[in-house]
């Protein structure tokens, strides 16, 4: 009953003519959106399958820190003039 109500408001907007040329562009639409989910899907498989077969180079270790230094450092000292 929805459905029905609501395809008689669209015929009555837009007129028997403009409906064929509405639902053309809109399957035009949903192709070109599946074609690009599908696009991105491939693309992520294909770059985490690239990156699984790379070798990772090890992270290079800092010097420890310097153990002398103060813990809380005071501001210097301001004169007013």
């Amino acid at each position: 009953m929805q459905v029905i109500l609501i395809l008689a408001i669209v015929l009555i907007l837009f007129g028997a003519k403009k409906i064929p040329e509405l639902a053309k562009g809109l399957g035009h639409g949903i192709k070109e959106f599946k074609k690009a989910t599908k696009e991105v899907t491939d693309e992520i498989h294909n770059a985490d399958t690239t990156t699984t077969a790379t070798t990772v180079t090890p992270i290079q270790k800092l010097p420890p820190a310097n153990t002398t230094a103060q813990s809380n450092p005071q501001p210097p000292e301001t004169k007013v003039v």
